[in-house]
């Protein structure tokens, strides 16, 4: 199972965290590289679980040996700021948490924030490597996003999947880096697959709950990668995907209830949507099939498959294939 790779914020709220505890190896999330910072953004939770090895603080200059620009097509980036600078009366800029160092975005991108006036240089001579920049929340997000889709497909340390709770850094995630051009993707919702402790319960529980019962997790874990990763292979057939795992997944899905039933905890379903970017055929070539005949049977195993979408998708030839998205909605499993 890959890390899940949490962003735009260091701390992840309490129901994320719980559902990469359960459902994934571990979790990451950028932290800032000056020290001091890094003792106040880093919460003591995820220091103790740094120290078990299930957190993994990512410090974008030891992950990506190049700023952002130097391998990442800047041009739909600063299109993009264009429009953002166009369509606001007058940026409201806020001061970054120490995200937006020019060792992260470089030289051209952060040149293009300044001069369309949607950011301005603090902390630093117009020289200083180390300065940051202060930013709207919409450039913050656009910039992060971005930045958590480089890190996912060239970080060499482990796997990393982007996953977000804020729809707004989601979308900026998933910008094309060829304007006018895209990819087809499935848009799959597992909030029912996979259930998670409601959000009072501590920490110690789950991980309690992950170690007692680490084959019924990490069997259904195992067969909801395999479904995802045939989905993006065999996009144009998702009938057959699923009739082929329909039996693995609801067994496995079967017996994973079972133990959460016998838990004594609280569970709740999110709505956790999965993108996942298909292998092949560029956008205008994609024929839409009937998913009615589909739903039925995602429907018996615990899931959905409501739509297929033509949607521009970050490097998805070679990128990482999937990006989570984590809804507030929650219904009692």
């Amino acid at each position: 199972m890959p890390t899940m790779l949490y962003y735009p914020l260091v701390r992840p709220p309490r129901e994320v965290l719980h559902q990469a505890l359960l459902y994934w190896d571990d979790i990451a999330s950028v932290v800032p590289e000056d020290p001091a910072v890094y003792e106040g953004a880093v919460s003591t939770e995820l220091k103790e679980l740094k120290e078990r090895g299930l957190y993994h603080p990512i410090v974008v200059g030891t992950q990506l040996t190049a700023p952002l620009q130097d391998h990442y097509q800047t041009a739909p980036l600063v299109s993009k700021l264009r429009d953002l600078a166009a369509s606001a009366s007058g940026p409201q800029l806020c001061v970054m948490d120490s995200f937006l160092f020019r060792s992260k975005v470089g030289y051209v991108l952060e040149n293009a924030i300044v001069d369309l006036g949607l950011g301005r240089r603090v902390g630093g001579s117009a020289e200083s490597w180390g300065r940051s920049l202060a930013v709207s929340r919409e450039v913050q997000l656009l910039l992060i996003g971005a930045l958590a889709q480089e890190l996912a497909c060239r970080a060499t340390a482990r796997s990393y999947t982007p996953y977000t709770d804020q729809p707004s850094a989601y979308e900026a995630s998933l910008q094309t880096s060829r304007p006018g051009m895209g990819l087809g993707a499935w848009r799959v919702e597992l909030g029912r697959l996979l259930p998670t402790p409601a959000p009072d319960t501590p920490t110690s529980t789950v991980l309690a709950f992950r170690e007692r019962y680490t084959d019924e997790r990490e069997r259904l874990v195992a067969a909801t990668q395999t479904m995802l990763s045939n989905l993006r292979r065999d996009w144009e057939h998702p009938a057959d995907v699923l009739r082929r795992l329909q039996m693995e997944l609801t067994q496995a899905r079967e017996d994973y209830q079972s133990v959460v039933q016998s838990s004594r905890m609280t569970w709740v379903s999110r709505s956790v949507s999965v993108t996942i970017a298909v292998a092949t055929a560029a956008a205008g070539a994609l024929v839409v099939p009937d998913l009615a005949w589909v739903a039925g049977i995602a429907g018996s195993i615990g899931f959905n498959i409501a739509t297929r979408e033509v949607r521009p998708i970050l490097r998805a030839r070679k990128g990482h294939p999937f990006s989570y998205l984590h809804h507030v909605e929650r219904e009692l499993a």
